[in-house]
Protein backbone atom coordinates (compact mmCIF):
# COMPACT_ATOMS: atom_id res chain seq x y z
CA UNK A 1 0.00 0.00 0.00
CA UNK A 2 1.14 3.45 -0.86
CA UNK A 3 2.67 5.61 2.12
CA UNK A 4 0.40 8.17 0.82
CA UNK A 5 -3.07 7.47 0.02
CA UNK A 6 -5.02 9.67 -0.93
CA UNK A 7 -8.82 9.34 1.12
CA UNK A 8 -10.12 12.47 -1.06
CA UNK A 9 -11.44 10.22 -4.65
CA UNK A 10 -11.67 13.54 -6.23
CA UNK A 11 -7.83 13.74 -6.07
CA UNK A 12 -6.91 12.24 -9.36
CA UNK A 13 -2.69 11.75 -8.31
CA UNK A 14 -1.82 12.26 -5.21
CA UNK A 15 2.25 12.13 -3.95
CA UNK A 16 3.20 10.23 -7.10
CA UNK A 17 6.38 8.05 -6.05
CA UNK A 18 7.89 8.19 -9.58
CA UNK A 19 8.39 5.31 -11.74
CA UNK A 20 10.50 1.95 -10.10
CA UNK A 21 13.61 3.45 -12.66
CA UNK A 22 13.80 6.28 -10.45
CA UNK A 23 13.44 4.47 -6.92
CA UNK A 24 16.42 3.55 -5.13
CA UNK A 25 17.23 1.56 -2.00
CA UNK A 26 16.10 4.68 0.51
CA UNK A 27 12.53 4.83 -1.20
CA UNK A 28 9.88 3.89 0.57
CA UNK A 29 6.63 2.91 -1.64
CA UNK A 30 4.58 5.86 -2.22
CA UNK A 31 8.00 7.94 -1.18
CA UNK A 32 9.61 10.12 -4.32
CA UNK A 33 13.14 9.39 -5.13
CA UNK A 34 16.07 10.92 -3.39
CA UNK A 35 18.82 13.07 -4.85
CA UNK A 36 21.55 10.65 -4.13
CA UNK A 37 24.50 11.69 -6.88
CA UNK A 38 25.71 14.85 -5.16
CA UNK A 39 25.03 13.71 -1.75
CA UNK A 40 27.78 10.32 -2.63
CA UNK A 41 30.06 13.07 -4.46
CA UNK A 42 29.82 15.81 -1.51
CA UNK A 43 27.59 18.11 -2.81
CA UNK A 44 28.23 21.67 -4.37
CA UNK A 45 30.29 24.02 -2.58
CA UNK A 46 30.96 27.48 -3.17
CA UNK A 47 34.30 26.80 -4.10
CA UNK A 48 32.85 24.09 -7.27
CA UNK A 49 31.96 27.78 -8.81
CA UNK A 50 33.14 30.39 -10.83
CA UNK A 51 33.42 33.18 -8.71
CA UNK A 52 33.34 36.06 -11.05
CA UNK A 53 30.72 35.06 -14.06
CA UNK A 54 27.57 32.97 -13.76
CA UNK A 55 27.59 32.28 -17.73
CA UNK A 56 31.00 31.04 -17.43
CA UNK A 57 29.82 28.56 -14.26
CA UNK A 58 26.53 27.86 -16.74
CA UNK A 59 28.90 27.08 -19.62
CA UNK A 60 30.98 24.61 -17.47
CA UNK A 61 27.91 22.68 -16.48
CA UNK A 62 26.39 22.63 -19.88
CA UNK A 63 29.34 21.06 -21.44
CA UNK A 64 28.99 18.28 -18.93
CA UNK A 65 25.45 18.01 -19.21
CA UNK A 66 26.41 17.74 -23.34
CA UNK A 67 28.68 14.64 -22.23
CA UNK A 68 27.68 11.39 -23.70
CA UNK A 69 28.15 9.94 -20.11
CA UNK A 70 26.09 12.51 -18.12
CA UNK A 71 22.80 10.59 -20.22
CA UNK A 72 21.10 14.13 -20.66
CA UNK A 73 18.77 14.31 -23.82
CA UNK A 74 18.84 17.88 -25.81
CA UNK A 75 20.68 19.68 -22.55
CA UNK A 76 19.82 22.92 -24.30
CA UNK A 77 15.92 22.61 -23.68
CA UNK A 78 14.45 24.59 -21.61
CA UNK A 79 11.29 26.33 -20.18
CA UNK A 80 10.53 29.72 -21.04
CA UNK A 81 8.12 31.86 -19.44
CA UNK A 82 6.64 35.22 -19.33
CA UNK A 83 4.16 37.64 -18.00
CA UNK A 84 1.94 39.39 -20.08
CA UNK A 85 0.29 43.20 -18.84
CA UNK A 86 -1.82 44.75 -17.39
CA UNK A 87 -3.28 40.87 -16.10
CA UNK A 88 -0.07 39.26 -15.06
CA UNK A 89 -0.97 36.25 -16.64
CA UNK A 90 1.84 33.91 -17.03
CA UNK A 91 2.62 31.99 -20.35
CA UNK A 92 5.54 28.56 -20.39
CA UNK A 93 6.67 26.97 -23.11
CA UNK A 94 9.39 24.90 -23.83
CA UNK A 95 12.30 26.11 -26.46
CA UNK A 96 16.15 25.08 -27.30
CA UNK A 97 18.23 27.76 -26.27
CA UNK A 98 20.67 28.21 -29.61
CA UNK A 99 23.81 30.15 -28.73
CA UNK A 100 24.75 31.26 -25.55
CA UNK A 101 27.25 34.15 -25.48
CA UNK A 102 28.90 37.00 -23.13
CA UNK A 103 25.66 38.89 -22.52
CA UNK A 104 22.96 35.95 -22.39
CA UNK A 105 20.78 33.61 -23.72
CA UNK A 106 19.64 32.78 -26.78
CA UNK A 107 16.24 31.36 -28.49
CA UNK A 108 14.92 31.99 -32.13
CA UNK A 109 10.97 32.28 -32.65
CA UNK A 110 7.95 34.24 -34.17
CA UNK A 111 7.50 37.67 -32.83
CA UNK A 112 4.90 38.98 -34.87
CA UNK A 113 1.74 36.85 -33.53
CA UNK A 114 2.99 34.60 -30.95
CA UNK A 115 2.36 34.53 -27.09
CA UNK A 116 6.33 35.69 -26.42
CA UNK A 117 5.81 38.43 -28.59
CA UNK A 118 2.59 39.58 -27.38
CA UNK A 119 3.66 39.47 -23.56
CA UNK A 120 7.66 40.49 -24.72
CA UNK A 121 6.65 43.40 -26.87
CA UNK A 122 2.83 44.55 -26.42
CA UNK A 123 0.41 43.79 -28.94
CA UNK A 124 0.84 46.11 -32.34
CA UNK A 125 -2.94 47.86 -31.23
CA UNK A 126 -1.66 49.23 -27.81
CA UNK A 127 -4.29 47.29 -25.95
CA UNK A 128 -1.50 45.69 -24.31
CA UNK A 129 2.12 46.49 -22.93
CA UNK A 130 5.27 44.70 -23.32
CA UNK A 131 7.01 43.12 -20.03
CA UNK A 132 10.54 42.51 -21.10
CA UNK A 133 10.87 40.34 -18.26
CA UNK A 134 11.42 36.57 -18.75
CA UNK A 135 12.79 33.39 -17.04
CA UNK A 136 14.27 30.60 -18.42
CA UNK A 137 14.82 27.06 -16.41
CA UNK A 138 17.31 24.49 -17.09
CA UNK A 139 16.59 21.12 -15.61
CA UNK A 140 18.87 17.77 -16.30
CA UNK A 141 17.55 14.98 -14.48
CA UNK A 142 20.23 12.44 -14.72
CA UNK A 143 23.06 15.15 -13.61
CA UNK A 144 19.97 16.21 -10.59
CA UNK A 145 20.75 19.99 -11.63
CA UNK A 146 18.96 22.67 -12.55
CA UNK A 147 19.22 25.88 -13.52
CA UNK A 148 17.26 28.85 -13.38
CA UNK A 149 17.65 32.50 -15.00
CA UNK A 150 16.03 35.83 -14.93
CA UNK A 151 16.01 38.62 -16.66
CA UNK A 152 15.36 41.22 -19.53
CA UNK A 153 14.66 40.35 -22.89
CA UNK A 154 15.83 41.77 -26.10
CA UNK A 155 15.80 41.72 -30.16
CA UNK A 156 18.70 40.45 -32.27
CA UNK A 157 20.42 42.28 -35.36
CA UNK A 158 18.55 40.81 -38.32
CA UNK A 159 22.06 39.79 -39.33
CA UNK A 160 22.87 37.58 -36.42
CA UNK A 161 19.27 35.91 -37.32
CA UNK A 162 20.25 35.84 -40.52
CA UNK A 163 23.54 33.50 -39.84
CA UNK A 164 21.53 31.04 -37.27
CA UNK A 165 18.81 31.17 -40.22
CA UNK A 166 21.06 29.97 -42.65
CA UNK A 167 21.72 27.10 -41.25
CA UNK A 168 18.31 25.37 -40.81
CA UNK A 169 16.98 22.88 -42.98
CA UNK A 170 14.69 24.70 -46.01
CA UNK A 171 11.89 23.07 -44.65
CA UNK A 172 12.03 24.86 -41.22
CA UNK A 173 12.98 28.26 -43.10
CA UNK A 174 9.99 27.66 -45.43
CA UNK A 175 7.69 26.93 -42.27
CA UNK A 176 9.16 29.64 -40.27
CA UNK A 177 7.91 32.17 -43.06
CA UNK A 178 4.41 30.03 -43.23
CA UNK A 179 3.48 29.90 -39.85
CA UNK A 180 1.57 32.35 -38.37
CA UNK A 181 2.43 31.17 -34.63
CA UNK A 182 -0.59 30.83 -32.17
CA UNK A 183 -2.83 32.25 -34.81
CA UNK A 184 -6.52 29.98 -34.54
CA UNK A 185 -6.34 27.66 -37.67
CA UNK A 186 -9.60 27.69 -39.46
CA UNK A 187 -11.09 24.32 -41.13
CA UNK A 188 -11.50 24.92 -44.78
CA UNK A 189 -15.58 24.05 -45.96
CA UNK A 190 -16.37 21.73 -48.33
CA UNK A 191 -13.29 19.47 -47.07
CA UNK A 192 -14.69 16.27 -44.90
CA UNK A 193 -12.62 15.96 -41.90
CA UNK A 194 -10.72 19.33 -42.10
CA UNK A 195 -9.93 20.41 -38.60
CA UNK A 196 -8.01 23.41 -39.99
CA UNK A 197 -4.59 21.97 -40.86
CA UNK A 198 -5.29 22.77 -44.46
CA UNK A 199 -4.82 25.73 -43.86
CA UNK A 200 -1.81 25.68 -42.75
CA UNK A 201 -0.72 23.55 -45.70
CA UNK A 202 -2.07 26.08 -47.62
CA UNK A 203 0.42 28.75 -46.37
CA UNK A 204 3.07 26.35 -46.75
CA UNK A 205 2.65 25.97 -50.10
CA UNK A 206 2.34 29.72 -51.26
CA UNK A 207 5.52 29.74 -49.11
CA UNK A 208 7.06 27.54 -51.28
CA UNK A 209 5.97 28.38 -54.44
CA UNK A 210 7.40 32.36 -53.54
CA UNK A 211 10.92 31.18 -52.89
CA UNK A 212 10.72 28.27 -55.40
CA UNK A 213 14.66 28.24 -56.91
CA UNK A 214 15.43 30.80 -54.15
CA UNK A 215 18.83 29.36 -52.21
CA UNK A 216 19.07 31.76 -49.83
CA UNK A 217 16.08 32.75 -48.28
CA UNK A 218 15.76 35.97 -46.39
CA UNK A 219 14.89 35.72 -42.64
CA UNK A 220 11.13 36.93 -42.34
CA UNK A 221 11.32 40.64 -40.11
CA UNK A 222 8.85 38.93 -37.87
CA UNK A 223 10.98 36.42 -36.72
CA UNK A 224 14.56 35.92 -35.27
CA UNK A 225 16.63 35.30 -32.20
CA UNK A 226 15.49 36.96 -28.53
CA UNK A 227 18.28 37.18 -26.63
CA UNK A 228 17.31 37.10 -22.36
CA UNK A 229 20.24 39.15 -20.76
CA UNK A 230 20.58 37.85 -16.90
CA UNK A 231 19.67 39.51 -13.65
CA UNK A 232 19.80 36.71 -11.60
CA UNK A 233 20.97 32.91 -12.29
CA UNK A 234 20.41 30.16 -9.90
CA UNK A 235 22.78 26.94 -9.55
CA UNK A 236 20.81 24.23 -8.02
CA UNK A 237 22.02 20.96 -7.22
CA UNK A 238 19.60 17.96 -5.58
CA UNK A 239 20.45 16.91 -2.06
CA UNK A 240 18.78 14.11 -0.06
CA UNK A 241 15.76 14.76 2.06
CA UNK A 242 15.22 17.71 -0.40
CA UNK A 243 18.00 19.73 1.43
CA UNK A 244 19.22 20.68 -2.33
CA UNK A 245 22.44 22.95 -2.88
CA UNK A 246 21.52 26.14 -4.19
CA UNK A 247 23.73 28.94 -5.12
CA UNK A 248 22.36 32.14 -6.61
CA UNK A 249 24.38 35.03 -9.12
CA UNK A 250 22.67 38.59 -8.80
CA UNK A 251 24.20 41.43 -11.36
CA UNK A 252 25.06 44.55 -9.16
CA UNK A 253 26.26 48.15 -9.82
CA UNK A 254 29.58 48.44 -8.02
CA UNK A 255 30.85 51.86 -6.62
CA UNK A 256 32.57 52.49 -9.55
CA UNK A 257 29.73 51.81 -11.64
CA UNK A 258 30.94 48.77 -12.82
CA UNK A 259 28.74 45.75 -13.01
CA UNK A 260 29.67 42.73 -11.39
CA UNK A 261 27.92 39.26 -10.01
CA UNK A 262 27.26 38.52 -6.10
CA UNK A 263 27.22 34.86 -4.84
CA UNK A 264 25.32 33.62 -2.57
CA UNK A 265 24.54 30.55 -0.93
CA UNK A 266 20.30 30.14 -0.32
CA UNK A 267 18.61 27.79 1.96
CA UNK A 268 16.69 24.86 0.21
Amino acid sequence: MALHQARDKTKFIFAPSGTPVHSGPFTAPGQAAQFLKAERAGGLRRSDLDQKSPITQFQKWYQQACSQAAGVSHPETCTLSTAQLPSGRVSSRVVYMKELDPKGFVIYSNFGTSGKARDLFGTADGTSTGNPWASMVFWWEPLERQVRVEGRAERLPAEESQAYYDTRVRGSRIGAWASRQSSVLKPQEGLDGDDGRSQLNNWVKETEEKFEGVEKIPVPEFWGGLRIVPERIEFWQGRENRLHDRFVYDRIQGPDGEEKWTLERLSP
